[in-house]
Formats: structure tokens, C-alpha cells, sequence
């Protein structure tokens, strides 16, 4: 039976099945992005074990092209969950090696894996669509096209893929890029149904706990706390060692004033994975707090973070764009996210363009990529925001006004932050029209 983004979907166990590759089995199968959630790694000790017995066995087989690139899959993994982007040149050599030894398309699509990873999304598309040539059945590669597409703007191509994903094997990797389709276009009632069918079928504590995350964004995303609790709660008696869900629990601390216990939470995700995201956000709670040159010092970890990354083969000017607007350096914010743009028109870099050609006093300029911003993903809330401090820079109050009420209908608690100050506006426009 088909199964489509468009309708219910009844999930079995069997569909829980989690895909493999090569001689590592067990690799989950995850978008390699996702703006706001952090897809859920699993255990890293195991895959460490992994990546040891694929490296035994090319000891005495070197031209088994399948492990080498099942290795080469494993150090994108590994990259991901340790937050340690020099594992990137070692998937890399793995891969191009199992190419060499074959041209395969396990090889190809663990090459678009790595450049998703790397953020280099039109290579990504590239590889998936060459592995999809050799072979039309692999699902995986599907799933690597569609994460491509996704970050490259493409949506149609987005959701085609993703359904051909669905058509081949209806797993939870399938059904989490559908849920996070859905929820782009704002069907956040069926991107929940999807996603409540798979934890129903779930039965790993790590499958378990990645839905409850999935579940507890989406509650957030409505604004509903009391859910977004319950769910990274639910989630965290499963598997405690969650990061993903220590992210989500902080964000819904700060959201009802409980600082301190925001700060500790996010200070552990920052520890255990220092990337620039969860760096930037932990020292946004630390300016919260009052505590500024500890916010600062965060800071200047993410920049580093993100100069390792770099370093290692990724593409990222978006995160060079925030990193320069956290410091208040609006021009470098502006090219950096120009450049991104012109890369990639994804809602979040419309977004982030917008805000820094705010900051830079451009508002006419900002207005055209905050209304794509919105126009592309209409039910975040933290983009409604941003549209709307434009639109009152430009003098459009009776616009603004009714970009602050979407807010308030869409999450009042968007940002610790930014909450606050759009209710305040919204308050005083509502005063004084």
C-alpha cells in the first residue's frame, strides 16, 4: 500500500527498522540537518565498536569496497555525535577508497551523507542523485537527496523524495524527514500523528527517546509547554544521556524564568557537543543570567568550533552570519549570510539575512528576505518576529501589529529573549495604533 505525506500512516514494528550499510549494521539513518532539533546519535561507544571491526576486517580484506564504505559512513556518524568534525577527511578517504576499489553506489551515497554533513548540500545532491542512477531502489539515498533538497530550498524535490523514502521502506528515518516536511509546511497536526504512530512501534529506549524529541518540538513549536514538557521528560526517563532533549528542556526552563536550571542544562549539551549552535545558545542563556564574560568565552568557543569546521571541509556562512551578529558586527553578518543565500535560499538564511541587514540599518533590503523567510516557513515564530521588527523600522505599524499577534498566536515563548520584547511591542501597538 502507499504510503503518503498526504494521509495517515499506519506504522508496524517492521518499519521501525533501521537501515544499514556495508558491514556496519545499525548506522541510523537520519536527516543530516535539521533547524532547531538536533536528530538524536546513538550510543558512541557502539559505534566506536563499529568502526573498529570494520577496520580489522579491511586489514585482512582491503578490497572489501562495501566496508570501506560502511567505514566511511561510521566516521560521518561519529563526526556528528562527538561533535568532532576531523573525523570528515577519514570518511572521506574512506569512501573515495571503496570507489577506487569499485564504483558502488553504497560508496556514493555515503559521499553525499558526508557533504550534507559538511554542508556542501548541492554535492550532496549530486552523489544521491548518482547513487539513485545505479540504483533507483535504495532508499537511503533517497533519504540523502531529500535532506539536500530540504536545505537547498527545493521543497517539491524535497517531498518527492522523501515519499519515494516512504515507498521503498517505511522506517523511522522515513518517517522523521516526513514529520519535519509536514511540519515545515505547518501541517503540525499530521506531522504529530506521524511521529506518535512511530513511537508507538518503537521499542529501543534510543528510538523511543528521539521520538518524544520530535514529539516535544513540535508541542514547542505550538507553543504549548506543558507538552513540550511532558514529551522531553518521557523522553529523558528512556535514555537520560539525551542531549536533544537536555536542549529541549533548557529552552522550556528559560521560557518560564527557571534560568539557572536553563544554564545547567545547556551548559552539559555544550560540553558533551560542542558545536557553534549549541555554544551560541548556551551563551545567549549566560547573558540572560548576567553572567557576560562567561557568555563571552562561549562565544569565542563557537567561533573556534566553527573555524575547526571549516578547517575540515564544511560549508557554513550561515553560522558565520550568526556568530557575527552575536558579536555586533552587522557587515560581516550581512556578506556572510549574502554569500549563504545566494548558495542556498533555505528559510532559515533568508531569516538570518534579514536580521542582519536590520542591524545594519538596510531595513527596505531586510523587508524582502524576512516576507521570504515567512512565506517559506509561515508558522515559525521566531521569523514572524523578525519580519515584524522590520516592518516597524520601516514605519509599518498596522503590519507589525499584525505580525506580533501571529507570534502570539503561533508561541509566545519563542525566545527567552526575544518573547518578552514582542510583547512589549505588540502591547504598545496595541496602545497606541
Amino acid at each position: 500500500m502507499r504510503r503518503s505525506l498526504r494521509a495517515v500512516v499506519t506504522v508496524s514494528v517492521a518499519a521501525l527498522t533501521l537501515f544499514t550499510i556495508g558491514a556496519v549494521a545499525g548506522l541510523r539513518d537520519e536527516p543530516a540537518t535539521k533547524p532547531q532539533s538536533i536528530i538524536e546519535p546513538m550510543r558512541t561507544d557502539g559505534l566506536a565498536q563499529r568502526i573498529e571491526r570494520a577496520q580489522q576486517r579491511l586489514r585482512t580484506l582491503p578490497g572489501d569496497y562495501r566496508t570501506w564504505a560502511a567505514l566511511g559512513l561510521a566516521y560521518v556518524e561519529q563526526a556528528r555525535t562527538t561533535a568532532d568534525p576531523s573525523r570528515y577527511p577519514l570518511a572521506e578517504t574512506a569512501l573515495k577508497r571503496s570507489l577506487k576499489v569499485r564504483d558502488n553506489p553504497d560508496a556514493l551515497t555515503g559521499l553525499g551523507a558526508l557533504a550534507n554533513a559538511r554542508h556542501d548540500f548541492t554535492a550532496a545532491r549530486d552523489f544521491a542523485r548518482k547513487a539513485i542512477q545505479v540504483n533507483p531502489f535504495d532508499a537511503y539515498a533517497h533519504g540523502v537527496l531529500a535532506d539536500a533538497e530540504t536545505q537547498l530550498g527545493r521543497a517539491a524535490e524535497a517531498t518527492a523524495a522523501i515519499q519515494r523514502m516512504l515507498d521503498l521502506r517505511p522506517g523511522l528515518a522515513a518517517y522523521a524527514r516526513g514529520s519535519y516536511d509536514l511540519e515545515q509546511r505547518g501541517r503540525l497536526a499530521e506531522a504529530e500523528n506521524l511521529m506518535r504512530q512511530a513511537l508507538e512501534a518503537a521499542v529501543d529506549p534510543a528510538d523511543v527517546a528521539f521520538c518524544r524529541n520530535q514529539l516535544g518540538d513540535l508541542a514547542w513549536m505550538r507553543g504549548d509547554l506543558a507538552g513540550a514538557t511532558r514529551e522531553y521528560a518521557a523522553g529523558l526517563a528512556a535514555d537520560p544521556a539525551s542531549t536533544t532533549l537536555l536542549r529541549g528542556r533548557a529552552r522550556v526552563a528559560a521560557a518560564t524564568g527557571q534560568i539557572a536550571e536553563a544554564v545547567t542544562d545547556a551548559a552539559t549539551v555544550a560540553a558533551r557537543t560542542p558545536t557553534p549552535d549549541t555554544l551560541l545558545e548556551y551563551a545567549e542563556l549566560l547573558r540572560l543570567a548576567g553572567r557576560r564574560a562567561d557568555a563571552d568565552r562561549q562565544l569565542e568557543l563557537a567561533g573556534a568550533a566553527h573555524r575547526i569546521f571549516i578547517a575540515n571541509g564544511g560549508r557554513d556562512d550561515l553560522t558565520g552570519a550568526q556568530l557575527a551578529l552575536a558579536r555586533g558586527d552587522s557587515a560581516e553578518a550581512v556578506t556572510a549570510a549574502q554569500t549563504e543565500w545566494r548558495r542556498r535560499p533555505f528559510a532559515e538564511v533568508a531569516d538570518v539575512l534579514g536580521r542582519a541587514l536590520h542591524a545594519a540599518g538596510r531595513d527596505s533590503e531586510a523587508l524582502v528576505h524576512t516576507r521570504n523567510a515567512v512565506a517559506i516557513s509561515p508558522y515559525n515564530a521566531t521569523y514572524v518576529f523578525h519580519h515584524a521588527q522590520v516592518l516597524l523600522a520601516l514605519g509599518d505599524r498596522a503590519g507589525a501589529r499584525a505580525a506580533l499577534v501571529k507570534v502570539r498566536d503561533l508561541n509566545p515563548y519563542f525566545s527567552p529573549v526575544d518573547g518578552p520584547i514582542a510583547a512589549r511591542a505588540l502591547a504598545e501597538l496595541e496602545a497606541h495604533p
